[in-house]
C-alpha cells in the first residue's frame, strides 16, 4: 500500500486587489495565505509519510515581480527532498512557458513534465506510473489527453492534466476533453487541475479536481486543500480523502430580515448565523464572511442611509468569532413590508420624474460622471458602471428602489429620521 497527495492551482503570490476597502480585514495575512497553504501541504506530506506529491498545474499566477516567489516554492520542494518525497508537476495556463518570464532551478526531487509531448515517469520504489504534459502556451485548446501514453501494466497509473474538461462556468476552455476520453486511457486516477471547485467527478476511474489550495476571494468559498489518496496492495484506490490546508476560508452568509422591526433584532439574527459558523468549526481556519440581508422589513428605507450599524456588525463579528472571523462586505436585498399608497400632489410629481429617469438613456451617461468613475479602482469602477448602464436591468432596478425608498421616507414610513 502507498499514499500520495494530489494538489493543484496554488497560484503562489496571487495579487489580491481591493482588500484595503474593507475595514478591519487582515490584508497582509491574506496576501501571504497562498504561501502558508503550501507550507501546510508540505507539512501534511511529511507528517503522513506520503510516497510522492502530484501538482496539477498553476503553481504560480503568471510571471513574478521578482525571484522571491520562485525561491519560496523551491525552498518548500527542498523540504520534501529532505524526507525523500518526489514531486511530479505540470505547468498550467498561468505558468505556461509562454507567460513565465523567469525560472528558478528546482531541487532534483521535482519532476516537471514537458510541454512538447506527453510523457511517463515511474515512481522509484513504488508501483506507480505518472503520465502528464505541461502547457506550452496559455491558450491551449487541443485535447491533450488524447495523446497521453498507454497505461503501464502492473502499476497504478495516474494521469496529470490541467483541463476544463467539457466546460465549467467561470473557467476558460483549456485542454478540453470528456470523461469518456479519460476513461479510454485505462488509467486508475486522473489528477486534474484548473477548476477551483473541489470535486470527485468519477470513481471508476477516479477523476478528481482538488480545487485550489487557498481561496483568494469571495468567489472561492468553502474549505480548500488537497486529496490524500491511499492505494491498496491490489493497486486500487482504497480511500480518497480531502484534507483542508488553506489558512483562510471565505463564506457567504444570508440573513433573512422578514418581520424584523429594529436593529436589535437584526443583530440577534446576524449573531445566530455567526455562532453557526463558529460551531461548525470551519476546519479550524480563519473565516472571512460576506453577509447578504434579505426579506421585507421596516428597516428597508433606513439601513442604506446609515453606516454606524455596519461598524456595529463588524465589532459583533470580531467578538463572536474571537478574532477568527472577519466581515468583508454587507449586501442588502431588501423590500418594504408594504408599498406606500399611490402618491398624490408633489409626491406624484416625484414618482413621475423617477420613472422618466428610468426611461432616459442620457441621464446615466452624463459626461460629468466619467471623471469621477475614472478615479475609482478597476473592480469598483466596473461594478458602478454596470449599475449606471441605462440599458441594463440593474439601472432600472436601482431607480425603482430609489422611488420606493424616497416615498417611504417622505411619507414617514421609512423607520428613520
Amino acid at each position: 500500500m502507498f499514499l500520495f497527495l494530489h494538489a493543484a492551482d496554488l497560484h503562489l503570490d496571487s495579487p489580491l486587489t481591493g482588500l484595503a476597502r474593507y475595514e478591519g480585514l487582515p490584508a497582509e495575512a491574506i496576501r501571504n495565505a497562498s504561501r502558508q497553504a503550501l507550507v501546510r501541504l508540505v507539512d501534511c506530506a511529511v507528517a503522513r509519510r506520503v510516497q510522492f506529491v502530484i501538482l496539477s498545474g498553476d503553481i504560480y499566477d503568471g510571471s513574478w515581480r521578482d525571484a522571491a516567489t520562485g525561491l519560496f516554492f523551491a525552498g518548500q520542494m527542498a523540504r520534501l527532498r529532505q524526507d525523500g518525497i518526489p514531486v511530479y508537476l505540470i505547468q498550467g495556463n498561468h505558468d505556461a512557458e509562454s507567460v513565465m518570464a523567469k525560472s528558478i532551478r528546482l531541487p532534483d526531487n521535482v519532476y516537471a513534465f514537458s510541454g512538447r509531448k506527453a510523457g511517463s515517469m515511474e515512481v522509484p520504489g513504488v508501483p506507480a506510473a505518472v503520465h502528464g504534459q505541461s502547457f506550452v502556451t496559455r491558450a491551449t485548446e487541443a485535447n491533450l489527453a488524447a495523446q497521453y501514453p498507454p497505461r503501464v501494466d502492473g502499476r497504478f497509473n495516474i494521469g496529470v492534466l490541467h483541463t476544463s474538461l467539457s466546460g465549467f462556468e467561470g473557467h476558460a476552455p483549456y485542454a478540453p476533453c470528456s470523461l469518456d476520453d479519460l476513461a479510454a486511457k485505462g488509467y486508475d486516477y486522473w489528477a486534474l487541475g484548473h477548476v477551483h471547485n473541489t470535486q470527485i467527478l468519477c470513481r471508476d476511474p477516479y477523476v478528481v479536481y482538488p480545487g485550489n489550495l487557498q481561496g483568494r476571494n469571495i468567489r472561492e468559498t468553502g474549505a480548500k486543500g488537497a486529496y490524500l489518496v491511499s492505494v491498496d496492495d491490489a493497486l486500487r484506490v482504497e480511500e480518497c480523502a480531502f484534507v483542508p490546508l488553506g489558512s483562510f476560508q471565505w463564506q457567504r452568509l444570508e440573513v433573512g430580515l422578514a418581520g424584523c422591526g429594529d436593529l436589535a433584532e437584526l443583530h440577534r439574527r446576524f449573531e445566530a448565523c455567526l455562532r453557526a459558523v463558529v460551531e461548525s468549526g470551519a476546519d479550524d481556519q480563519q473565516v472571512i464572511v460576506r453577509v447578504r440581508f434579505t426579506g421585507a422589513t421596516t428597516l428597508y428605507a433606513m439601513l442604506p442611509g446609515q453606516s454606524d450599524w455596519k461598524n456595529d456588525l463588524r465589532a459583533l463579528t470580531t467578538d463572536v468569532g474571537a478574532g477568527r472571523i472577519w466581515l468583508e462586505k454587507i449586501e442588502l436585498d431588501l423590500a418594504p413590508e408594504a408599498r406606500p399608497a399611490e402618491p398624490t400632489g408633489p409626491m406624484a410629481e416625484l414618482a413621475e420624474a423617477l420613472r422618466r429617469a428610468a426611461a432616459d438613456e442620457e441621464i446615466a451617461a452624463k459626461a460629468e460622471l466619467q471623471p469621477l468613475l475614472q478615479k475609482l479602482p478597476d473592480e469598483v469602477r466596473n461594478e458602478v458602471s454596470a449599475w449606471l448602464d441605462p440599458t441594463g436591468a440593474r439601472y432600472r432596478s436601482l431607480l425603482a428602489e430609489v422611488e420606493s425608498m424616497l416615498l417611504l421616507k417622505l411619507t414617514g414610513q421609512g423607520g428613520g429620521q
